[in-house]
């Protein structure tokens, strides 16, 4: 079997709220630790990939990798989707993409990204990010004109992600509501960069 043809068992855990009153906010971090969240209110390719292959460079996230420029803008162009990006003392730590665009589904929310860059992981500031992107979920419709106010709010993560993802998540008070279990290519974690 060639190194391209192998797969590994992949667990995959599908997590919602379905009230703003069952989000657990994390501790907020101290004023001293220079972390703050913000919304990255211009959609930019070029920062949104920067963020997606830096946080999944070990967790093998590479299903954006290919995406082209236009791909990326349509994407972030849509209504209803946010990147809210997580910084410590001027430097980005991690990010929360939400996704509320989709007129099939009014008033459901995906958090279609979440993580943080290795070197800010331990720390705090994954509770804090998280909390903050679930609140700003529910009340995305403010932000949206025409959008339904949020019923619903989910995310999917994995046995490849990262070891505290899906405790962070149920701390923060999403459930999981499905679990599947599947093979995928045994993919090598791509790295922020060839090379890296």
């Amino acid at each position: 079997m060639s190194p391209m043809s192998a797969s590994v068992s992949v667990i995959t855990w599908y997590l919602e709220q379905n009230s703003a009153r069952e989000l657990t906010p994390a501790r907020v971090p101290e004023e001293a630790s220079g972390v703050s969240v913000a919304r990255a209110e211009v959609p930019s390719p070029e920062f949104s990939r920067f963020l997606y292959a830096s946080v999944g460079a070990d967790t093998t996230w590479v299903d954006r990798l290919p995406w082209t420029y236009a791909r990326w803008e349509h994407f972030l162009g849509r209504p209803g989707v946010e990147t809210w990006v997580a910084y410590e003392r001027g430097t980005p730590a991690g990010f929360i993409e939400l996704d509320g665009a989709s007129e099939a589904a009014q008033g459901v929310v995906e958090i279609s990204y979440f993580g943080l860059l290795p070197a800010f992981r331990g720390r705090g500031i994954g509770g804090h990010l998280l909390s903050v992107g679930l609140a700003r979920a529910w009340d995305l419709a403010q932000r949206w004109e025409g959008r339904s106010a949020t019923s619903r709010v989910w995310l999917h993560t994995c046995s490849r992600d990262g070891r505290h993802a899906r405790a962070n998540y149920e701390r923060r008070g999403l459930r999981v509501y499905r679990t599947e279990t599947g093979d995928e290519p045994d993919v090598p974690s791509p790295g922020p960069w060839p090379g890296a």
